[in-house]
């Protein structure tokens, strides 16, 4: 196996909390049977050998955050709480075009059904919020897309609930994709960005959990910045503002909504 790519966070008797690197699965899937490598056997690895069960969800192409629970019990206490809605997750995002300072994107999502030959109608429509912030803008004299300048924005993403791909196609829902999003983004600008930069990944990544410990019921807040490949790119905003904490009140949002 290759160097541990996995970098610790957090540990404790219950939890393991690690940042993953774009580009490497949780576990193993059906859609990408040729890999060899999972972010599940690097934290067994860090836990001496000892299974871990996933605490939640990332995206393959997303970095950030992910926590693992070191015994089948905890993990089953942080799933109620996730469930419960009692789990805040932070995400930093770079986005085409500026949006809005700050808003909620209240539109439901239909899950992507496991069988193809299904049509939309028969896929369940699933309520899908994620609150946003605008934390930085761009521009750039470079013609990508037929206009003679180029506006990017960084935004801090909060998700309320978890769907599949939720902040890839809320934020393409409000015509702002997130940069390297090959499914939901611009191509056009996806390849400028992986030219100038030498990267072509997802600009995505998860850089806070907090949540009530499971076990213990203390207050944590699990954070971490992004991976270089992330930070490189930040390059071209001129004045970033400290990019962790801060979250949003629901009640803050409203002033601009997107349904």
């Amino acid at each position: 196996m290759a160097d541990n790519p996995l970098i610790e966070i957090y540990r404790d008797d219950w939890l393991l909390a690690v940042h993953k690197p774009a580009g490497l699965l949780v576990h193993r899937s059906p859609i990408d049977r040729h890999e060899t490598e999972f972010a599940l056997q690097y934290a067994r690895q860090l836990n001496g050998g000892a299974h871990v069960y996933p605490c939640h969800r990332l995206d393959r192409p997303t970095s950030g955050v992910l926590l693992f629970a070191r015994n089948p019990e905890t993990a089953s206490l942080f799933g109620r709480a996730l469930m419960a809605g009692q789990v805040a997750k932070a995400y930093l995002a770079v986005v085409r075009g500026w949006a809005p300072e700050q808003g909620l994107i209240d539109h439901a999502l239909r899950e992507h059904a496991s069988d193809r030959r299904l049509k939309d109608e028969e896929q369940p429509l699933r309520e899908a919020r994620t609150c946003y912030r605008r934390l930085a803008i761009s521009e750039i004299a470079v013609e990508v897309e037929g206009y003679p300048q180029s506006r990017y924005g960084l935004m801090a993403l909060h998700p309320e609930t978890g769907r599949k791909h939720q902040l890839r196609r809320h934020m393409q829902h409000i015509s702002h994709p997130i940069i390297g999003d090959t499914n939901y983004g611009r191509t056009k600008h996806n390849r400028y960005f992986a030219e100038r930069f030498g990267c072509s990944r997802l600009m995505l990544a998860a850089t806070e959990l907090a949540f009530a410990h499971p076990v213990t019921g203390q207050a944590l807040r699990l954070q971490c910045l992004p991976e270089p490949s992330f930070m490189q790119v930040l390059s071209i905003f001129d004045d970033l503002p400290p990019l962790l904490g801060g979250g949003l009140s629901r009640e803050s949002v409203h002033a601009h909504r997107w349904d």
